[in-house]
């Protein structure tokens, strides 16, 4: 699951504290990479930035998919292969309302900030900078039980609908101890993710010989040499840890720990047992089976998750785009319905909500943008997608949310697909395709 890398000399050493009080060198290294995102006009731009500004270990953690990335291209493909069929003279006016509820509770915009691992890995800032940005667009925000940044902490920065996600661990000691967290941090609901129980062969992580923190080896050196402000970042402040299963041991040390809490026998049995202990809005994060999204809906889970872990785990899995409308079938109108996966474009959000999901979830766009800039990066990144999608809607000739949602499935129809809609050898270069090599 993660790596144990070797011990960290410099912050053991204290250097970290010299560091932080050294002036000007943050904002001087900083500076390029603001600029760049205040000019960034799409997500792709983003991702550009976020490759310049990181360790490469880093960016292709953030950026890959599993074994030869089909699924990853796959899962952005699949909604070029979907055509938008818009009204005209609908008599509409930007701005849209593009509210709704998520969980149940009020939010400005249809799609939130996923839950992911470890933030403090791609910007210093890390979890702090997303709940900010979700905070200031008044969205829902997602927070990793693998997360940097404590569930206490985002409680303070971040008042509005929260959900918590936990993997399948072992210790049920573990889960109880960090459920009564997530209560005591008003989070609203509970994420069960249920496609981790093993770990998916992400190729550009081994041949990077990722770790967390990163090996002091002559190979990350030199890699680190290359990305001055993110090894800055890294140097200037306190080591990372996870700050919601324990606070006192290092991201080095606990990876053998999470290593072995993952827990390959987790059934539904226990997913009874965890909505018991948990006794409240839940959704099961993973579903792209009808089957499973049914028996999840009578065991007592009250969202489907409609996600293949950002075509991090099992290679060609479905693009969960393809899937959403059986899964709408088989739970009902009634029943949630979030998707992720293979998000990149406002229109890729009205796409999904025509099809059956009441909520979107973003990882890598969010991601490219903390990568890039920190919070700004993270806002920027939100705000492209809230534009993109209120043209979208706008030129669909639909009003609200409700409105795309109801009439969404005749607005929306597939097509065969063309080659015209995949990679072009420069496409790497624009953020299309994610693991084209």
């Amino acid at each position: 699951f993660l790596s144990c890398g070797e011990s960290m000399p410099f912050h053991k050493l204290g250097v970290h504290k010299v560091l932080s009080k050294v002036p000007f060198v943050k904002p001087i290294l900083e500076a390029p990479y603001a600029r760049a995102v205040d000019k960034a006009i799409n997500i792709a731009d983003l991702r550009k930035i976020a490759k310049w500004r990181s360790h490469k270990m880093v960016f292709d953690y953030l950026d890959a998919g599993a074994d030869d990335e089909i699924s990853l291209r796959r899962g952005k493909d699949a909604y070029s292969e979907l055509e938008m069929h818009f009204h005209v003279l609908s008599g509409l006016q930007p701005p849209l309302d593009l509210s709704t509820k998520i969980f149940g509770r009020d939010v400005k915009l249809p799609f939130f900030t996923c839950p992911t691992a470890g933030n403090r890995m791609f910007h210093t800032d890390g979890e702090s900078a997303t709940a900010r940005a979700a905070q200031t667009h008044g969205t829902l925000y997602g927070l990793s039980s693998l997360a940097t940044t404590s569930i206490p902490d985002i409680a303070k920065i971040h008042d509005g609908p929260k959900v918590f996600q936990l993997y399948v661990w072992k210790d049920r000691e573990l889960v109880k101890d960090v459920l009564q967290k997530a209560k005591d941090g008003n989070f609203d609901a509970l994420a069960l993710t249920v496609d981790f129980t093993w770990y998916g062969n992400r190729e550009r992580d081994i041949r990077n010989g990722f770790t967390i923190p990163p090996n002091y080896t002559p190979k990350q050196v030199w890699e680190a040499i290359k990305a001055p402000v993110w090894s800055w970042d890294f140097l200037s402040n306190p080591a990372y840890t996870y700050a919601n299963i324990n606070t006192e041991v290092p991201a080095d040390s606990l990876a053998a720990f999470v290593n072995s809490q993952i827990n390959p026998a987790f059934d539904w049995k226990d997913a009874e047992w965890l909505l018991g202990e948990w006794n409240g809005p839940s959704a099961i994060k993973g579903v792209i089976r009808t089957d499973d999204a049914i028996r999840a809906k009578e065991l007592g889970f009250t969202t489907m998750w409609v996600s293949n872990h950002g075509a991090r785990q099992l290679e060609t899995s479905p693009a969960t785009i393809d899937v959403l409308p059986s899964i709408r079938e088989a739970v009902g109108p009634d029943t949630e319905i979030i998707l992720d996966g293979g998000v990149q474009r406002g229109t890729d959000i009205a796409k999904a909500l025509a099809l059956g999901a009441d909520a979107v979830g973003i990882g890598k766009p969010y991601l490219y943008g903390l990568t890039a800039g920190g919070e700004k990066g993270v806002s920027k990144a939100i705000e492209i997608l809230k534009v993109e999608l209120d043209r979208a809607m706008g030129l669909l000739g639909t009003g609200t949310v409700d409105d795309l949602k109801k009439r969404g499935p005749g607005l929306i129809k597939r097509r065969g697909a063309s080659a015209r809609d995949y990679p072009d050898m420069y496409a790497s270069e624009r953020g299309y395709g994610g693991g084209i090599i």
